[in-house]
């Protein structure tokens, strides 16, 4: 691959989401933390964080996954399409 085709965050932006997202994680358990309720319904309640941050990191990553696969498939059409076309030059010949 070269340069141009790959696209890479910066520093600052992936410091910025990383930060996020301990920050949100650690605001939700100290939420649960600090919520008037028994044991049980805390230990449910913080099951139920961890199950959606796991679902949402894997859909962030199937959907990527999704998309740079119809990207290169895009590339391949276009790759044959222009193929054919220049095997079949009306001007050639």
């Amino acid at each position: 691959m070269d340069d141009q085709t790959i696209r890479r965050d910066s520093g600052a932006w992936l410091l910025f989401v990383r930060l996020c997202f301990f920050a949100a994680l650690a605001a939700t358990s100290a939420g649960l933390l600090y919520l008037p309720a028994s044991l049980w319904v805390k230990g449910y309640m913080g099951m139920g964080v961890l199950f959606t941050v796991g679902s949402a990191i894997t859909l962030t990553k199937t959907l990527r996954d999704d998309h740079e696969a119809q990207r290169l498939l895009n590339r391949i059409a276009e790759a044959k399409t222009t193929k054919l076309l220049r095997d079949f030059d009306p001007t050639a010949g």
